[in-house]
């Protein structure tokens, strides 16, 4: 066994990027309270980070499957399903981040109502993203707490 697991520190780094996307979901849900405010950056970075740690999760979920899955749900199923809602919750944030980035971005080439009307969809869809988010990351380390690689 290497001193520095190469898997151990994916899983680590995906965990704190995780904390990090909930965290920077947050902003845009905030900034796009009000409909006219402009928040390009905080919308582009808040949905990269998130499909991010999307990206590393989808990287690690062989080793995953092959490695921890099984043992899992042997010693405690409930965390074992708990992990697996977590990824149902993860692809619902990312989903609703790129759907509100989506929404921003649409509602620039718009105006007057059509315009608000996305630009408040965008912000529903990232205070749903954060929510949702925010709830993987808290399953994601209870699992993390209980069995890791």
């Amino acid at each position: 066994m290497l001193p520095l697991d190469p898997l151990r520190v994916q899983e680590h780094v995906h965990g704190h990027v995780g904390w990090l996307a909930a965290l920077a979901l947050v902003h845009p849900a905030i900034l796009l309270r009000r409909t006219k405010r402009k928040a390009h950056l905080s919308v582009v970075l808040a949905t990269l980070v998130a499909t991010l740690t999307g990206v590393l999760g989808v990287a690690m979920y062989t080793d995953y499957r092959d490695k921890l899955r099984q043992h899992l749900f042997q010693q405690a199923p409930t965390m074992g399903y708990l992990f697996e809602r977590k990824e149902h919750l993860a692809f619902g944030a990312i989903f609703l981040a790129w759907a509100g980035a989506l929404a921003y971005f649409g509602a620039t080439r718009l105006e007057g109502q059509p315009q608000e009307n996305l630009r408040r969809a965008a912000h529903w869809s990232f205070v749903a993203a954060a929510v949702l988010c925010i709830a993987t990351a808290v399953l994601g380390t209870m699992v993390a707490a209980f069995k890791t690689f």
